[in-house]
């Protein structure tokens, strides 16, 4: 294996774990980065193990995520009867979660949302009951985004094996 092959593995292995760490952290886009390192592990080798069937695969899958880790925030609120400042506010608790870490990421999307339904509505039983929906719509999206990155790098591993 040539030194440049070596380089090109490490850049592959490192997408593939920061786009795994992205499906959880919103700042990342998890699954395209692991797209990313898949496509630079199939190029390694002008794509004779990885071919364009595997890799068409994961792109579906890369696209499947993205429109899920939409639609499950938006329709988590939008099917609880949100306003529109509830799903700001859900956003913006979802970019400060960043800042707060693992806890932050998981529960200041909640918080975000029920603040802007408060604010929107001044109704504090509603605000819980939206940020709650809110919250667990965006929860769906993310466990499935984690399934869907794992699929993508199964369909890649079994693609490099056989």
């Amino acid at each position: 294996m040539e030194f440049t092959d070596l380089l090109l593995w490490v850049l592959s292995v490192l997408l593939i774990g920061v786009g795994i760490a992205g499906t959880v952290l919103p700042a990342l886009p998890g699954t395209v980065l692991v797209l990313a390192g898949i496509v630079v592990g199939a190029w390694i080798d002008d794509f004779t193990r990885v071919g364009w069937v595997a890799l068409a695969s994961v792109t579906v899958l890369a696209i499947v995520s993205g429109v899920v880790d939409y639609l499950s925030g938006v329709l988590g609120a939008q099917r609880a009867g949100a306003s529109r400042l509830a799903v700001i506010g859900a956003a913006v608790g979802t970019v400060a979660g960043i800042f707060m870490g693992f806890v932050g990421v998981l529960f200041m999307p909640l918080v975000g949302a029920a603040v802007g339904e408060w604010l929107a509505r001044r109704d504090q039983v509603n605000a819980m009951r939206i940020g709650v929906a809110t919250w667990v719509g965006l929860m769906i999206g993310m466990v499935a985004k984690v399934a869907l990155a794992f699929v993508m790098v199964g369909i890649f591993v079994v693609a490099l094996l056989v």
